[in-house]
């Protein structure tokens, strides 16, 4: 999708970080929080990959800063916290976007391995991110935290059980931190999106890409962009009045 991104008032100048942005929803979401002025530090395990992500933003103009390091790890978070204070400033706008095992697999054949890897990347990584630059923010008084959930937290589908109950976790655990630190001046809120086009999806056979947009009422499978504008919103001054809310961004297979 070639996108001219939308421009909100009061975003530029601020500092983001994104986790798993090295690729998809999470390098379009840097891309555009970039186009809106924002300083954005560039989050994932594959340090080659945020090094792309950082210099197509830099060679369109805008601030990045690679910070790649594993989020499971909360030694490492503080190390990326540090040197992204040192080389943009305090985080205002944070989206922990990293994980995504969302893989089909039958409840009795899990293993309880896959279980906790699943857990952990989906769901302790959000809390392990926000807990490391949390504190800043209530010091200060002001930030928007934006989680990323999915559909699969939403209602049954074919994902994994682990994968959907970490993201049903991810949007309480959004509604429950909103709700404990409106009164601090941070706002969460959380995207639930449904198919969003990715590797994998964009290798299907033209057909079955067909039969898939079919399901959506809108007619066709999300695009990352079209998750990075809802991010846009909800990092900017314009959505000020909206915390603990899930976003479900389905093309209108769920509603309500």
């Amino acid at each position: 999708m070639d996108v001219a991104w939308p421009r909100f008032p009061g975003l530029g100048g601020k500092v983001a970080l994104v986790t798993g942005g090295s690729r998809g929803i999470g390098a379009a979401a840097c891309r555009a929080l970039a186009a809106n002025g924002v300083k954005v530090a560039v989050t994932g395990r594959d340090a080659a990959a945020v090094a792309r992500v950082v210099a197509s933003i830099t060679d369109e103009g805008g601030r990045a800063f690679a910070a790649p390091g594993d989020v499971t790890d909360h030694d490492a978070l503080a190390r990326i916290r540090v040197s992204v204070e040192d080389e943009l400033g305090p985080v205002e706008i944070l989206a922990p976007f990293a994980g995504g095992q969302g893989a089909p697999a039958p409840t009795a054949e899990l293993a309880p391995g896959r279980w906790r890897a699943v857990l952990e990347s989906d769901l302790t990584s959000v809390f392990l991110t926000v807990h490391e630059f949390l504190p800043g923010m209530l010091q200060r008084r002001s930030g928007s935290i934006i989680l990323m959930s999915s559909t699969a937290g939403r209602r049954p589908g074919g994902a994994n059980a682990a994968y959907a109950a970490a993201k049903a976790g991810v949007v309480m655990f959004a509604r429950h931190l909103a709700a404990e630190v409106g009164g601090d001046g941070v706002r969460v809120n959380c995207l639930a999106p449904s198919a969003v086009l990715n590797d994998k999806l964009a290798s299907l056979p033209a057909e079955r890409l067909q039969q898939l947009a079919a399901v959506f009422p809108l007619g066709r499978i999300g695009e990352p962009e079209d998750v990075a504008q809802a991010v846009l919103y909800l990092a900017a001054p314009a959505s000020s009045w909206v915390t603990g809310a899930t976003f479900d961004l389905t093309g209108g297979r769920v509603a309500g």
